[in-house]
C-alpha cells in the first residue's frame, strides 16, 4: 500500500503527546486512507493534536471514530449493570440489525431503566440505538437524547395548486437556493436576531451554552449537513377528519429537518464528559452514562437541553417565515415534532419517568407528528395513538439500510441520479451516503407500526436542498 502524502511516522506522533504504541499505530492506519492522504504534514499534525486534545469531538467522525473512541479517558468500573435484561417491545424486529438490538439490551441493564421500546426504523447508533425508546428514573442521559438535540420536523401545508410544483420548479429551486443555508460555512449575512430565545437566561447562566451564544446567533435559520434538508413537494391530505382543518385534497408543501447546530453539538459533547466522569460504566455501556436530576449537573443539563431544542425549534420557523414571505403565500397548517430529546412523563402504571427518544417521534394519544421516508418515497403525517408499549412513540423516519461508509462504496453517483430523476426529484447537494437506497422501505416501517400511529396524509418531495458537502450526519429523519 502506498504511504500518505503526509508522511508522518511514529516520531512525530510522540512529539505531539501520543505515548501509546496502539494509539500510534491506529493514527498512522487511519492517515493512510485515501481521502486522508491529501493532507500535508503540518495540517496531519495539527488535526492529531485537536484529536488528542478533545476526542469526545471526534466521535461521530467516520474516519477518526476508533482512534477517538481509544483515547476518551477510561473511567473506573464503579456502576454496575443489571445481570439481567429487562423485557422490553420490539416493533419489527425481523429488520432491525443486531447492532441495534444489542446497544438497546445493554440500555435495558442500566440501574437507572424502567422500561424500553425499539421502533421499527431502528440502525445502531452511539449509546442508546438510533429509534430507541428509554424511560429512567429521575436521571437524563446526554447521549440517550444524542448530539443533535431537538432535531424535528417542521411541515407547512399551502393553498396552492399540485400543478405548481411541474409548473414552478426551476423557482423553487431559486428561493431554497436564496432563502436556506447550509452546513458549517453557510450562514445569514442578516440573521434574524430579534428571536426572544436568545433572551433565554441560560445562555447567561451555563458556561457552555453562554459559549455558543454568538455563534447560535449566527447560526439562526440555517441548517445542518448529513441528512438535514429543506424540500418542497406535494402533500396529499387523505383523513377528512385531521386536527389541521385541512379539508382531503393535495397541497403544496414545505419539509424541513434540522436540529440544534452547532449549540446542541457543544451541550452534547460538554454534557456527555461530564456524566462518563460522574457515572463511571462498563465500556459496551459507557456512553450511556447518566446524570441525576438531584445534581447540579443534571440540572444544568436538563435546562441546556431544552433551551437547544427551543432554539431548533425557532432556527424551522425562521426558515418556514423566509420562504412563506418567498411564496407570498401564508400556510394553512403546520405540523411540527422533535426528535433526540428526553420528557418527564407519566407511564402507564402512574410512575414518573424521563422518557428518551432517540430518533423517535412522540406518538401520545392525538399528537401530531411527520414521519419522512427517502427522497424518492413519501413521508406521513400521522396522529399518535398514545400505544403504552411502545411508551406512546413511533418511527422517526424510514430508518438506514446501508451505513454511510457502505452506501458510499456500494451506490454509484449515476444510479442515485437516474433513480432520482425517475421519481421527478429535483436535488441540490446532498451525497451517495443520502441515496434513496441507503434507506429501508418506509412502506414497511409503516405497516409495523399501524398500532402506534393514524395517518392523516403523505408527504412527497419533489424539489430538494441538502448540503454541498454530504457530511457525517446521520440518517434522513434522524
Amino acid at each position: 500500500m502506498a504511504k500518505a502524502t503526509n508522511k508522518l511516522h511514529s516520531k512525530d506522533l510522540r512529539q505531539i503527546g501520543f505515548t501509546n504504541d496502539q494509539h500510534i499505530s491506529l493514527a498512522l492506519d487511519i492517515l493512510d486512507q485515501r481521502e486522508l492522504r491529501r493532507l500535508d504534514k503540518g495540517s496531519a499534525q495539527a488535526l492529531l493534536q485537536e484529536i488528542k486534545n478533545d476526542p469526545f469531538k471526534y466521535l461521530r467522525d467516520e474516519n477518526w471514530r476508533p482512534l477517538a473512541e481509544q483515547l476518551v479517558p477510561q473511567p473506573s468500573r464503579d456502576v454496575a449493570l443489571n445481570p439481567e435484561i429487562k423485557d422490553y417491545r420490539r416493533y419489527g424486529e425481523a429488520f432491525i440489525e443486531d447492532g441495534a438490538r444489542k446497544q438497546m439490551d445493554t440500555a435495558m441493564q442500566l440501574p437507572v431503566t424502567i422500561d424500553g421500546a425499539l421502533m421499527p426504523d431502528a440502525h445502531q447508533g452511539y449509546g442508546l440505538p438510533i429509534g430507541g425508546v428509554l424511560a429512567v428514573d429521575n436521571a437524563v442521559i446526554p447521549y440517550g437524547v444524542g448530539m443533535d438535540i431537538g432535531c424535528r420536523m417542521a411541515l407547512s401545508i399551502f393553498d396552492m395548486p399540485a400543478s405548481y410544483l411541474n409548473k414552478h420548479s426551476q423557482d423553487l429551486r431559486k428561493l431554497l437556493l436564496e432563502h436556506t443555508k447550509f452546513g458549517n460555512k453557510e450562514v445569514f449575512k442578516k440573521p434574524f436576531t430579534d428571536d426572544p430565545i436568545f433572551e433565554r437566561p441560560e445562555f447567561r447562566e451555563i458556561g457552555v451554552v453562554r459559549q455558543k451564544r454568538d455563534s447560535a446567533i449566527s447560526q439562526m435559520g440555517s441548517s445542518g449537513s448529513g441528512n438535514h434538508f429543506v424540500e418542497f413537494g406535494l402533500v396529499d391530505i387523505t383523513d377528512p377528519n385531521n386536527e389541521m382543518g385541512v379539508p382531503i385534497g393535495q397541497y403544496v408543501g414545505l419539509l424541513s429537518h434540522s436540529g440544534s447546530r452547532g449549540l446542541g453539538a457543544a451541550v452534547a459533547q460538554h454534557f456527555t464528559k461530564v456524566a462518563m466522569e460522574k457515572c463511571p460504566l462498563p465500556p459496551q455501556a459507557r456512553h450511556l452514562a447518566w446524570l441525576s436530576l438531584d445534581s447540579q449537573e443534571g440540572q444544568e443539563y436538563w435546562r441546556a437541553m431544552n433551551l437547544a431544542g427551543d432554539y431548533a425549534s425557532a432556527c424551522h420557523h425562521d426558515i418556514h417565515r423566509r420562504l412563506s414571505k418567498a411564496l407570498g403565500n401564508k400556510p394553512l397548517a403546520q405540523v411540527e415534532n422533535h426528535h433526540n430529546f428526553a420528557w418527564r412523563e407519566k407511564l402507564p402504571d402512574g410512575r414518573e419517568a424521563i422518557v428518551h427518544r432517540k430518533g423517535a417521534t412522540p406518538a401520545g394519544k392525538g399528537v401530531l407528528g411527520v414521519i419522512p421516508g427517502s427522497m424518492t418515497a413519501p413521508g406521513f403525517i400521522v396522529r399518535g395513538r398514545g400505544e403504552r408499549d411502545s411508551l406512546q412513540s413511533a418511527s422517526h423516519g424510514a430508518g438506514r439500510r446501508l451505513s454511510r461508509t457502505q452506501a458510499k462504496a456500494q451506490i454509484g453517483e449515476g444510479d442515485m441520479r437516474r433513480q432520482l430523476r425517475d421519481h421527478g426529484i429535483e436535488l441540490i447537494g446532498g451525497g451517495l451516503d443520502e441515496a434513496p437506497a441507503a434507506y429501508k422501505d418506509i412502506h414497511q416501517v409503516m405497516a409495523h407500526q399501524r398500532d402506534l400511529v393514524d395517518v392523516l396524509g403523505t408527504f412527497t418531495p419533489k424539489v430538494v436542498r441538502m448540503d454541498a458537502g454530504g457530511g457525517r450526519g446521520k440518517g434522513r429523519g434522524e
